[in-house]
């Protein structure tokens, strides 16, 4: 199954979307995709999309999951990677926040903050929480998901990298973590283990891996992040990325206003933003 939200932002409505790819109404069984509807999807998935309302023309599409309360991404999980940035892969997951006034919608603009020079990309792989998780054995994991998704990282390496402190400050800029065009559930996504990914840069193919070269799996993250928080349905964590992020071109390669990303995710959907500058 696959859900998604559409409409203006702040004001986004849930959907799902149907065989044909037609986004199909949810608001007379949900009031979002979001909190504890994320906990039990079975009454969505049995519903005939044919029987719902089919939601007519192109509308925005929002993040595919709602009030979010954290965006935990993790960092050099990728060993090809990695290796592009001359570092060794890290002996347990290294974990930052992307606040969540970063989540924009999929095909939103990438903002350039103010003076930055060094506004870069990440095509990742996105799990949502579905079920409280706190103290969860790896075999259990998967229980306490409620689906997958596309994320850009996109992050500012010199705030990043050389302002000193936390990595925060370079990721959570606003429209920094455009989050969709759908959440997608485990059981349609199958091996999410070796899924190909890829992205573009005004065409040009940057980023072209798979998620069989990601170091620390899904089940293993969610088990390590719930021994330090207890994770809350709609909470984001978003995985890591393989080579080719402009950081690792020889000179760099950052994006500028006009630039245009596309970037997808085999079973996921795509995004497509175009940069602007902050005003």
């Amino acid at each position: 199954m696959k859900l998604a939200r559409y409409g203006a932002p702040g004001a986004e409505k849930p959907a799902l979307v149907d065989a044909q790819g037609h986004l199909r109404d949810l608001s007379a069984y949900v009031p979002d995709i979001a909190g504890e509807v994320l906990t039990d999807l079975s009454a969505l998935a049995s519903l005939d999309p044919e029987t719902l309302p089919l939601i007519d023309g192109n509308p925005r599409l929002g993040p595919c999951v709602g009030q979010t309360g954290k965006f935990i991404c993790i960092g050099l999980n990728y060993a090809d990677h990695a290796a592009e940035s001359g570092l060794d892969v890290p002996p347990e997951p290294v974990i930052f926040a992307k606040y969540t006034s970063a989540i924009c919608g999929p095909n939103d603009p990438i903002i350039i903050p103010r003076g930055s020079e060094k506004t870069d990309w990440e095509v990742e792989l996105g799990f949502v929480i579905g079920k409280k998780a706190k103290y969860v054995a790896e075999v259990d994991a998967m229980a306490h998901v409620a689906g997958f998704c596309l994320i850009n990282d996109v992050s500012e390496r010199a705030y990043q990298i050389e302002r000193s402190g936390q990595w925060s400050k370079g990721k959570s800029s606003d429209n920094f973590g455009p989050t969709g065009p759908w959440l997608v559930t485990p059981d349609e996504v199958g091996d999410f283990d070796d899924l190909h990914m890829w992205l573009d840069v005004n065409g040009e193919r940057v980023q072209d891996g798979s998620t069989a070269t990601m170091v620390y799996k899904v089940p293993f993250l969610l088990s390590y992040l719930s021994q330090f928080f207890t994770l809350h349905p709609g909470d984001i964590i978003s995985t890591g990325t393989p080579p080719g992020v402009g950081l690792g071109f020889k000179p760099p390669r950052y994006l500028k206003a006009g630039d245009v990303v596309d970037l997808g995710i085999e079973g996921l959907g795509t995004q497509r933003q175009t940069c602007v500058n902050d005003v």
